[in-house]
C-alpha cells in the first residue's frame, strides 16, 4: 500500500465548488481506499492505496466528485516520498519563514522556464519564484493577497493546458507529514 496525498483545485473557496471533508472522506472509502483522513476544508486528502498510477487515481476521483457533486474538480494525486523530495528541494529557507510567505504550486506535469519567459524576476523583488519536479516555489513576504507575482504567474500565457494547485508551506510540511511512512492514520478527522 502506498500513502496518497489527493490536492483539489478550487474547493470551497468564497462558498463555491462547496465539498464537505466528511463527504470528501466517504467517497475516497467508496473508492476502497484505507486510511482516509483530510486536512483543513481546502481540498486535502490522505489516503491509503495497492495502486502505483496516481493518474489514474485523479481521474477516478474526478470523475467520482462530478457523479457526486454534480461540478468538476480537478485533482492531483501524489505520493508521501513525492511529497517529501519537493519539500526537501525547496530553495528557499523554509525554516525562517512564516507559512504564508511561501507556496508550493503542484502542476500535472513537469513545466519548463520557457513557459516563464515573460516573468521579469527583477520587477517583481523581493518576492521570487524557483521551477522544481512538476512544483513551483513562491516566495512572497507580504503574503499572496498583496502578490503581484503570484498574478503574472496566474496569467493564462503560463498556465495554458496545465492543471496547478497551491499550498502554503504550513499545508506542505502538514501533507508530508501525513504521507510519511509510519504515520498513524489520525489528525483529529474521522475516517
Amino acid at each position: 500500500m502506498t500513502t496518497y496525498a489527493a490536492l483539489l483545485r478550487g474547493i470551497n473557496v468564497s462558498g463555491h465548488k462547496r465539498i464537505p471533508m466528511a463527504d470528501l472522506r466517504a467517497l475516497l472509502t467508496e473508492l476502497g481506499h484505507a486510511d482516509v483522513r483530510t486536512h483543513l476544508q481546502s481540498g486535502n486528502a490522505v489516503f491509503s492505496s495497492a495502486s502505483d498510477d496516481e493518474e489514474a487515481l485523479a481521474a477516478e476521483l474526478e470523475r467520482a466528485i462530478a457523479r457526486r457533486f454534480g461540478f468538476d474538480v480537478p485533482c492531483l494525486v501524489r505520493d508521501g516520498a513525492y511529497l517529501a523530495a519537493v519539500a526537501a528541494a525547496c530553495p528557499f529557507p523554509a525554516a525562517e519563514l512564516e507559512g504564508k510567505q511561501l507556496h508550493v504550486t503542484y502542476y500535472d506535469r513537469p513545466v519548463d522556464a520557457a513557459r516563464f519567459a515573460g516573468i521579469d524576476p527583477a520587477a517583481h523583488l523581493p518576492e521570487a519564484f524557483a521551477l522544481g519536479d512538476r512544483a513551483l516555489y513562491l516566495y512572497a513576504p507580504d503574503g499572496l493577497g498583496r502578490s503581484k507575482l503570484t498574478e503574472a504567474l496566474s496569467r493564462t500565457s503560463v498556465t495554458k493546458g496545465i492543471v496547478a494547485t497551491s499550498r502554503n508551506w504550513n499545508t506542505v510540511a502538514t501533507l508530508v507529514g501525513m504521507t510519511a511512512p509510519g504515520t498513524p492514520a489520525h489528525d483529529g478527522a474521522p475516517a
